[in-house]
């Protein structure tokens, strides 16, 4: 997870800051210690430390804020502030060309992910902007790379240009004119990229091809070297942004915090996971709150947003209020609660109280998966009627999908309790997956999701 040894930090040094009330300024200093260790421990970098720690000691022993009812949350709310001033201050978008395809130089370290992560980052633009991509194999040295390209271009659905090992300034150039003869208003170029030996390769295709962005890949989990890395480039060839890949495998987080700061760079999108749907823009004051403990529920909200169906949800509403909630209804919001993405991402964007009844921890997508294949191995009429599941039916379930009777019954008990909460709810009190997931007092019980341990 994702800045989770420094969510832990903060939010303790917070919580003994709470617990005292008042505050003096020696309190806030010993707070700011704590701050500041807690930022070297997560690889940020000492001269930002040192810079943002004294920015905010400096706005918390203020009289205004010594002096408030609640001093810990004014502290509280300049660490926000300054956080995400630190990580750019608000969402930077790619710059769009005003006429003919916009062209994205995607450049970085090899190994760094700039093949996959650029796909993916096409697919995002045509996923939620409607954009109309074309991806370009720039990248000839590579062994497989042209193949790569093609394989994750097939996946995602976008065409992909290649010249096979031609020069790859005239693919770059073939390419966006390509593009503009078959209607691709934006065109990804997988460029080599290795700077040690390709700085003279990528200033070409530059000059050539004048792109409207160059977007650099840096993995998050190398740390400061992400940070150098992004120097490096940004000197040698003058990048726009970048996208930080493998962000939820990156437990300290010192990259996404630095290289703003170390370099003037905002960071423009960040991959989340392996699958070629984990990626997304990103928003310096949501991430901060996420890292305060304050969730990301903007995220969470668009995330639910995308998997949301108004007319199924108003056929949901309408089986809650009179109390008809099936099995088939119930496999519907298991898939939609999936499709958002990786679960534990999902309970880092709830704010702490409410992610109490999301324990992350405890969820196997493998106990998903088979509470799906129960429902699925009943029949139409045993899914709308659960009550008529005798032995012999649940042993004939269980044997369908590879499981046993043990798990259909727990499958069944975890359904019964939705249903008894579900009589309680008012009208429009749950209204899709958002309302399904804010009226459940423990996820875990009601989609019977125990301890991994206990599994099979």
């Amino acid at each position: 997870m994702a800045f989770e040894g420094l969510s832990e930090k903060l939010n303790a040094t917070f919580k003994r800051l709470r617990g005292k009330g008042r505050l003096t300024e020696a309190d806030v200093r010993e707070g700011m210690r704590e701050v500041r260790m807690a930022l070297l421990e997560a690889d940020v970098s000492y001269k930002v430390v040192k810079d943002f720690v004294a920015s905010v000691t400096e706005k918390c022993v203020g009289a205004d804020v010594l002096d408030s009812l609640t001093p810990a949350q004014q502290i509280i709310k300049i660490v926000n502030e300054e956080l995400t001033a630190l990580m750019g201050g608000t969402n930077a978008r790619l710059t769009m060309a005003s006429k003919g395809p916009t062209v994205v130089m995607m450049v970085g370290l090899q190994g760094a992910g700039k093949t996959t992560n650029g796909a993916k980052l096409a697919g995002l633009m045509r996923r939620q902007f409607g954009r109309r991509p074309l991806l370009a194999a720039c990248d000839v040295y590579r062994p497989a790379a042209i193949t790569q390209l093609q394989v994750v271009g097939k996946q995602l659905d976008i065409p992909v240009f290649e010249m096979g090992q031609a020069n790859p300034v005239h693919i770059a150039q073939e390419a966006i004119k390509y593009a503009r003869d078959h209607g691709h208003d934006m065109v990804f170029l997988d460029t080599a990229g290795r700077l040690h030996v390709d700085e003279a390769l990528m200033k070409a295709v530059k000059a050539e091809v004048k792109p409207s962005e160059i977007l650099l890949v840096v993995d998050a989990m190398t740390g400061q070297d992400a940070v150098n890395a992004a120097k490096a480039f940004d000197e040698a060839l003058g990048i726009d942004g970048v996208l930080l890949t493998k962000l939820d495998g990156d437990a300290r987080g010192g990259a996404a915090l630095s290289i703003r700061a170390a370099t003037g760079k905002p960071i423009k999108f960040v991959g989340t996971g392996e699958k070629l749907d984990m990626i997304e823009p990103f928003h310096p004051d949501r991430m901060a709150s996420r890292i305060l403990g304050m969730g990301d529920m903007l995220t969470f909200i668009e995330k639910a947003e995308q998997q949301y169906d108004e007319k199924q949800a108003r056929k949901l509403e309408e089986k809650l209020r009179k109390n008809r909630l099936t099995l088939s209804d119930y496999l519907d919001q298991l898939e939609q609660l999936q499709n958002m993405g990786d679960l534990s991402q999902i309970a880092d964007m709830l704010p702490a109280g409410m992610a109490k009844g999301f324990d992350a921890s405890q969820i196997d997508e493998k106990q998903m998966a088979h509470n799906k294949a129960i429902i699925r191995s009943m029949t139409p009429q045993e899914r709308e009627n659960p009550q008529i599941l005798n032995a012999s039916r649940k042993k004939r379930i269980a044997a369908g999908c590879g499981l046993e009777v043990v798990d259909v019954n727990r499958l069944l008990k975890s359904f019964e309790m939705l249903q008894q909460m579900t009589k309680a709810m008012t009208k429009g009190k749950l209204r899709g997956l958002g309302g399904m997931m804010g009226g459940m007092p423990n996820m875990n019980r009601m989609h019977g999701f125990g301890r991994k341990k206990r599994l099979k």
